[in-house]
């Protein structure tokens, strides 16, 4: 005798037999004992949840023998037939391989006649979804107005496809994924009437494998079975499946929690000696992260997890201690993470650096803790300001003024000085390079001011430019700065313009001096920052640090 797969040899044969699904089978009980059958069902689901075994088996509560009854008796000529799906009164009709409006037709030449045998001539329509537009046309009328002993039972998995006009003349089911216990429970049923032995976990692993459906679950049992034989360890179990061990998922949720990445480090190496894929180890570690955020906000989170209760009570303990904010933190990571790995050529390399980021996260503050720390502050700073404060905003730390520019001086040669008589008490080098600027001469100025100031008597004037600029001072640039010399003092000058080598001192220059001013006033805007009350308070109560510190006077925000 040829081989019967287990979804088919333990497909549900009574209402009560259909696991996560008994608000349908009690309503249409209901309906039955009530005798309120409507003429046309449409079960809508994902695959595998029974959509299509409950209506045979409501097609065997209509047509049996002792019935219409809520228990067919199952042996009966009727129940038999539609058992085996042989019953001439019941006709399963496949949406997908009869989607035209010439195979409407024929159905609704075939509703004309009475039933041969049994009470009802049912007609159940698998993916009802798939027929044509005609064809749903051609199927509107006959809804509209069937015969007393016709019935219609339609079965979809995407009810959104099939027209309003459908819809509207049909009682609609809405068949749920199976939830995780009494899916292990069924499973655990049929593994003790095969003689196979699975423990708990591998029973939980084949269930969360079927995602909710039993079929799924089913045919993940009879792979298991082929390649485990009778006893079924848990290794070999997941190692069949492709899935990371639920051991080395916790380890490296604790190796997150502990601050670890050295163990973080040491469970990739696991992982890639067992030659998991990590896109699959980071799927699972969403997974189980997603799971703890569940834990910490729903008391009771067995309807929004695929766990058992055991499992779930591993987990409570497992993350009693963390907080929900970091939880989130971590879920965010390893989500962005996905499409790193989706595309990466170094995997192993990119789930490292997952796991080490995460690992040395800092720890997250709620927001509840950082208001209590401000009242707290703004509490400290009334009473030590005698309330005299608090009513007005804390102020920012007023900026330093510039700095008078100090005289220009270095540790080697002085500038001569320029005699007033003929100069004048308003000129000096700076102004003369704010002079070659207003002339529109900026490739001179930027070299005049990268230079320092060696002599400034006229009408001789000496300047030092540096040895990678001095290359630019052509002929032409020194008949420019002449003239325009000439010009800004009222006299005949002569600028002469000398090679400072690297490393020889020389008068700083005017770009070194703003830079110098500029680190002065940055300092002293650091330490004003450093020493002000109010900043102090915020670091002790944050526990942070200064990183930069900006002047509001130059538009910063």
């Amino acid at each position: 005798m040829s081989y019967l797969v287990l979804a088919r040899k333990w497909r549900p044969q009574q209402f009560d037999d259909l696991v996560g699904q008994e608000h349908v089978s009690q309503t249409l009980k209901n309906a039955i004992t009530a005798d309120r059958v409507h003429h046309a069902f449409l079960f809508t689901g994902a695959r595998g949840v029974g959509k299509t075994s409950a209506a045979r088996i409501f097609a065997k509560a209509l047509n049996c023998q002792q019935g219409p009854t809520t228990e067919p008796c199952g042996v009966c000529p009727s129940c038999v037939d539609i058992t085996g799906s042989q019953g001439i009164d019941v006709l399963e009709i496949d949406g997908a391989s009869n989607t035209g409006v010439d195979d409407i037709r024929d159905l609704r030449e075939n509703i004309r006649y009475l039933p041969s045998q049994s009470r009802y001539k049912i007609f159940i329509i698998d993916e009802v979804h798939m027929l044509s537009i005609n064809a749903f046309n051609a199927l509107l009328k006959t809804l509209e107005e069937p015969p007393e002993h016709a019935k219609f039972i339609f079965a979809t998995t995407e009810p959104h496809k099939i027209p309003i006009t459908i819809l509207s003349r049909c009682q609609r089911f809405d068949f749920k994924k199976i939830a995780m216990e009494p899916l292990v429970e069924r499973l655990r049923f049929i593994v003790t009437e095969e003689g196979l032995e699975v423990s708990d976990a591998g029973l939980a692993i084949i269930a969360r494998n079927g995602g909710g459906s039993m079929r799924d679950a089913l045919s993940t049992l009879d792979q298991v079975i082929a390649f485990c034989g009778d006893k079924v360890e848990d290794d070999e179990l997941q190692g069949l499946l492709g899935l990371v061990s639920r051991r080395l998922l916790l380890a490296a949720v604790e190796a997150i929690f502990d601050r670890d990445p050295r163990q973080a480090l040491a469970l990739i190496q696991k992982i890639d000696e067992h030659g998991h894929s990590f896109r699959q180890f980071n799927q699972q570690l969403v997974e189980l992260v997603r799971t703890l955020v569940i834990i910490k906000v729903v008391p009771a989170p067995e309807d929004l997890v695929d766990y058992s209760a055991s499992e779930l009570q591993e987990l409570r303990s497992l993350v009693a201690d963390i907080g929900l904010e970091d939880l989130q933190r971590i879920l965010a990571i390893l989500i962005r993470a996905e499409a790193d790995l989706a595309t990466s050529n170094y995997p192993r390399l990119t789930m490292e650096m997952v796991l080490v980021r995460l690992a040395t996260l800092p720890a997250g503050i709620d927001v509840a803790t950082l208001i209590g720390r401000l009242e707290s502050l703004e509490k400290r700073l009334a009473h030590e300001s005698g309330g005299a404060r608090a009513a007005s905003p804390p102020q920012r730390p007023a900026p330093p003024e510039p700095d008078t520019p100090p005289p220009q001086e270095s540790a080697g040669k002085k500038p001569e000085a320029l005699p007033a008589e003929e100069t004048g008490h308003e000129k000096s080098w700076a102004g003369l390079v704010e002079f070659v600027k207003q002339q529109r001469r900026p490739r001179i100025s930027a070299l005049l001011e990268q230079s320092s100031v060696l002599n400034l008597a006229v009408p001789h004037l000496k300047i030092g430019m540096p040895e990678r600029f001095y290359v630019l001072a052509d002929s032409e640039m020194r008949q420019q700065l002449d003239k325009m010399a000439s010009e800004y003092f009222g006299a005949a000058v002569t600028v002469d313009v000398e090679k400072v080598a690297n490393g020889e001192k020389a008068p700083l220059s005017l770009h070194q001096e703003r830079a110098r001013q500029e680190s002065d006033r940055q300092k002293k805007l650091r330490e004003n920052a450093v020493e002000h009350p109010l900043i102090k308070a915020a670091l002790d109560i944050f526990e942070g640090q200064i990183e930069t510190v900006k002047p509001i006077d130059k538009g910063y925000v």
